[in-house]
C-alpha cells in the first residue's frame, strides 16, 4: 500500500450496500475484509480529496489549473508540475523561439508557474495556432501534459500548438440518455474512408454516423482519439492525454461530430487509455522532468514489459489529479457520455496479467497479486464519471474477471457498469481455427455466452479491432477466405464455401447477441463480412494504407453479397429493439443438443432455436417453451432476404404450443429447422 492510503481498521469503515453484494455471490463473504480494506482505501483517499481547497471539483479540473491559462485581460499564466526538473522555460513563435526570455518560477510540491503579461495594447501575447515548445533542465525539449492540440511538425514528431479559437464550436444538442439495450458500434475515425488516406471527423459526421444510425446502432465507441504519435500503435500508445488527434483534424471539428451523433439520437463512449502511456521523451509524458519517474512508477514497476510503454503510479497525488482530470475534461470540454477503459487486467495486478491464466479461483482475485493503488485509481475513477453525469457508462476491457468490478462501490465493488466479454470472440475464432463443423460441442458454446456474473453488465461481441488485427482475420474471412474474391457476385456460379459462410456468420451474431450478455458490440465494417485484416501504414508494409480502411463500396454494391450480411445484422437490431433481450434477464436454454447440434433458449418473450449441424435438417423438432400460445418466425438466417435459401421465411405459417412439457418447460411447439439456420419466434396475441 502506498503511504497515501488509510491505516485505518477496514472492518470499522462501513461499505453502505456490502450485504446486497454477497446476496449476489456468496463467495466473497469468506473476503469480506480485504472487500473492506479497498473500499476504506478508496474512501479514504475521495474523503482527503474533498477535504482539500475547492474538493473533488477543484481537484478534478487541473486543466483549468494547468498548462496555459488564458486570462480575460490578455494575459497568461502557465504552470507545469515537474519535481524532479531544475529549470523550465518556454519558447515559442511569440518571443521568437528565444530558449531564455521566459523562464517558470518554482513553487511548492514540485510545481512550476510563468507570468506573461497581455500585449501592451490588450491582446493576448500567445496567438491561436502559434507553435510552443517547454525546455527542461536548458536542454530536454517537451510539450507539456497537459496540451490540447499537437501535430508533426517538420518531421514525425509532435509539438504543441495553442488551441485558443475566438468563437469555439458551440454544442447544438444535449447529451443521449443512457440506453436501457446497449448495441455498440465500435469505429475509428482514420480508417472509416474508403479511400486509401486517414479520415476526417468531418467525413466519419457525414458518411459514417448515417450508416450507423440505419443499422440500428445506439452507441459508437471512438477509438484512438487520444493523441498518438504513431497511427499503428490503433491508439493504445497515447503521447498527449488532453489532444484529440490532430490527424484527423481540429478539437472543433471533433466536437461537430459528436455534436451530430447526439443529435441522431447515439451514445458516445471513448476508448480511455489509462493503463499506461508511450515511451516517447520528444512528443510524450514520459521523462518529462528529466527523471524517468514523475508520473510513472520508477525502476521496473514502471515499465510494461511486453508493451514497452510505462505505468503510471496511482499512489501519486499529481499523477491522479491528471488522469482523473483527463476523464473529466473529455466529459465536460468534448462532451462524451461514458468510457470504454482500456487494458485493466494490467492495471489490476502487479504480474500485469502476463503469464496469468485467471482460473477463477478467488485467491487470484483478493491476494498480494492485485495492484491496490490502481484498483483504488478505478474506483475513484467510477466514482467521478458517475458523479458528473447519472447517465454515463463505463466500461471494463479486462480477462480476469475480477469479482464485483461491474457493481456499485457502495457495494463494496470497482463501479463499472459493464465488462467486455473477452472470451466469446476468442471462443468463436478457435472453432473456426481448428475444428470441423461437425465436431463442434453445443454445451462449450453455451457455457461461454452464459458463463458470466449475476447482475454485472457484459457486452458481448464476436469480434472487435483485437481479432481484425494483422496476423488474424476477420469472422467473414476465416468463413469464406479466397471465395470472398472470386464468388461474392450475385451473377457467380453458387459457392458452398460462401453459402457457409453467410449461414455462419449470422448464426455467430445472432446467438451472440441474444445470449451472450447484457449489451452488444460489433467492429466497424464486420457487419457486413469485411474482408481480410486491418494493418496500419508502418516499416513492414510500405507505408500501405491498403489495409487501413473500411470498403463501403462492397456492401454498397447491389450485385455483391455483402448486403445480404448488412441486411441481416440490421434487422436483428431492429428485432433486439423491439423486444428488448439485452435489457432483459439472461436467456433460459432448454436444449444444447450435442447429436443434433441444435441449441434453443427463451429469453424476453423470444424463442431462439440455432441448428448448427452442417447438413442435417429437421422437421417437426420439439422445443420447449413456457408460455404456450401461438408462435411466428419473425427473424430467420435462412431467409433469401439474407443470401439464404429461403427454406424457413419470417412472417410465414404459425405454430401452436401442444400442452407438452418438455426440457424443463411448461409446454412445447414442433418447428421444421433446417441445417446452419437461426429462427427467432415471437409470440403472436
Amino acid at each position: 500500500m502506498g503511504g497515501n492510503y488509510s491505516a485505518m481498521d477496514p472492518m470499522n469503515v462501513p461499505v453502505p450496500d456490502l450485504q446486497k453484494l454477497f446476496e449476489r455471490d456468496g463467495y466473497l463473504r469468506p473476503y469480506e475484509k480485504e472487500i473492506r480494506r479497498r473500499y476504506a482505501c478508496f474512501k479514504d483517499l475521495w474523503d482527503k480529496i474533498e477535504s482539500w481547497e475547492g474538493g473533488v471539483e477543484a481537484f478534478t479540473t487541473g486543466y483549468r489549473y494547468y498548462g496555459p491559462q488564458f486570462g480575460a485581460d490578455g494575459s497568461v499564466v502557465w504552470r507545469e508540475w515537474a519535481p524532479g526538473a531544475h529549470s523550465i522555460h518556454l519558447q515559442g513563435d511569440f518571443n521568437g523561439w528565444n530558449p531564455k526570455s521566459h523562464p517558470f518560477r518554482k513553487l511548492e510540491f514540485g510545481k512550476w508557474e510563468l507570468h506573461i503579461p497581455e500585449n501592451p495594447d490588450g491582446s493576448c501575447p500567445i496567438k491561436h495556432g502559434s507553435r510552443v515548445q517547454l525546455i527542461v533542465n536548458e536542454h530536454l525539449y517537451r510539450v507539456s501534459p497537459w496540451a490540447s492540440y499537437v501535430k508533426p511538425f517538420e518531421g514525425f514528431t509532435y509539438q504543441q500548438f495553442i488551441y485558443n479559437p475566438e468563437e469555439p464550436y458551440r454544442f447544438k444538442h444535449k447529451k443521449v440518455d443512457r440506453p436501457a439495450s446497449l448495441r455498440i458500434y465500435e469505429c475509428h475515425v482514420g480508417i472509416a474512408t474508403n479511400e486509401g488516406r486517414v479520415g476526417t471527423y468531418l467525413e466519419f459526421k457525414d458518411n459514417v454516423l448515417p450508416r450507423i444510425k440505419d443499422l440500428g446502432y445506439n452507441a459508437i465507441q471512438l477509438m484512438a482519439i487520444m493523441e498518438h504519435a504513431y497511427y499503428a500503435s490503433f491508439g493504445y500508445q497515447v503521447t498527449s492525454f488532453f489532444a484529440a488527434s490532430s490527424r484527423y483534424g481540429t478539437p472543433c471539428e471533433l466536437k461537430q461530430l459528436i455534436d451530430r451523433a447526439h443529435e441522431l439520437g447515439i451514445y458516445v463512449l471513448l476508448d480511455i487509455v489509462h493503463s499506461h502511456a508511450s515511451k516517447n521523451t520528444l512528443d510524450g509524458l514520459n521523462e518529462f522532468d528529466g527523471t524517468t519517474a514523475c508520473y510513472f512508477h520508477d525502476g521496473p514497476r514502471g515499465t510494461h514489459s511486453l508493451w514497452d510503454s510505462r505505468l503510471f503510479n496511482y499512489s501519486e497525488t499529481e499523477v491522479l489529479r491528471f488522469l482523473l482530470s483527463n476523464l473529466r475534461w473529455y466529459q465536460e470540454e468534448y462532451q462524451f457520455d461514458g468510457f470504454r477503459f482500456d487494458g485493466v487486467t494490467s492495471m489490476l495486478y502487479h504480474s500485469r496479467g502476463i503469464g496469468e491464466g485467471f482460473s477463477g479461483n478467488y485467491d487470484e482475485y483478493y491476494g498480494l497479486n492485485v495492484d491496490t493503488e490502481a484498483l483504488v485509481y478505478l474506483m475513484l475513477a467510477n466514482e467521478l464519471v458517475h458523479s458528473i453525469d447519472k447517465r454515463a457508462i463505463t466500461i471494463a476491457e479486462d480477462v480476469s474477471g475480477m469479482p464485483a468490478s461491474g457493481r456499485p462501490i457502495r457495494e463494496g465493488g470497482t463501479g463499472f457498469d459493464y465488462r467486455l466479454g473477452m472470451a466469446i470472440p476468442d471462443m468463436w475464432i478457435k472453432l473456426l481455427k481448428e475444428e470441423r463443423d461437425e465436431d463442434w460441442k453445443m454445451g462449450y458454446i453455451v457455457h461461454t455466452l452464459t458463463n458470466r456474473r449475476w447482475m454485472e453488465g457484459t457486452v458481448a461481441y464476436a469480434e472487435s479491432h483485437d481479432q481484425a488485427l494483422v496476423g488474424d482475420k476477420t469472422i467473414a474471412f476465416w468463413l469464406m477466405d479466397a471465395a470472398m474474391y472470386t464468388h461474392m457476385s450475385t451473377l457467380s456460379e453458387p459457392s458452398a464455401v460462401v453459402e457457409r459462410g453467410l449461414a455462419l456468420h449470422c448464426m455467430i451474431r445472432l446467438i451472440t447477441h441474444a445470449l451472450g450478455g447484457e449489451a452488444y458490440l460489433n467492429f466497424i465494417g464486420n457487419e457486413f463480412g469485411h474482408p481480410e485484416w486491418l494493418d496500419f501504414p508502418r516499416e513492414g508494409n510500405n507505408s500501405s494504407y491498403h489495409y487501413a480502411r473500411r470498403q463501403w463500396h462492397l456492401v454498397d454494391d447491389d450485385l455483391l453479397k455483402y448486403k445480404f450480411l448488412n441486411a441481416f445484422d440490421k434487422d436483428m437490431n431492429a428485432l433486439e429493439d423491439k423486444y428488448g433481450w439485452l435489457r432483459s434477464n439472461p436467456g433460459y436454454v432448454s436444449c444444447k443438443h450435442e447429436g443434433d447440434k441444435v441449441i434453443a433458449f427463451e429469453r424476453a418473450g423470444l424463442l431462439f432455436v440455432f441448428n448448427f449441424h452442417p447438413y442435417q435438417s429437421f422437421t417437426d423438432y420439439r422445443v420447449g417453451v413456457d408460455v404456450p400460445g401461438k408462435y411466428q418466425a419473425v427473424l430467420c438466417s435462412d431467409s433469401k432476404k439474407y443470401g439464404g435459401f429461403g427454406r424457413v421465411e419470417p412472417d410465414g405459417e404459425f405454430h401452436f404450443t401442444q400442452n407438452m412439457p418438455w426440457a424443463n418447460r411448461n409446454d412445447s411447439i414442433q418447428v421444421y429447422i433446417p441445417c446452419r439456420t437461426a429462427i427467432v419466434y415471437a409470440r403472436c396475441e
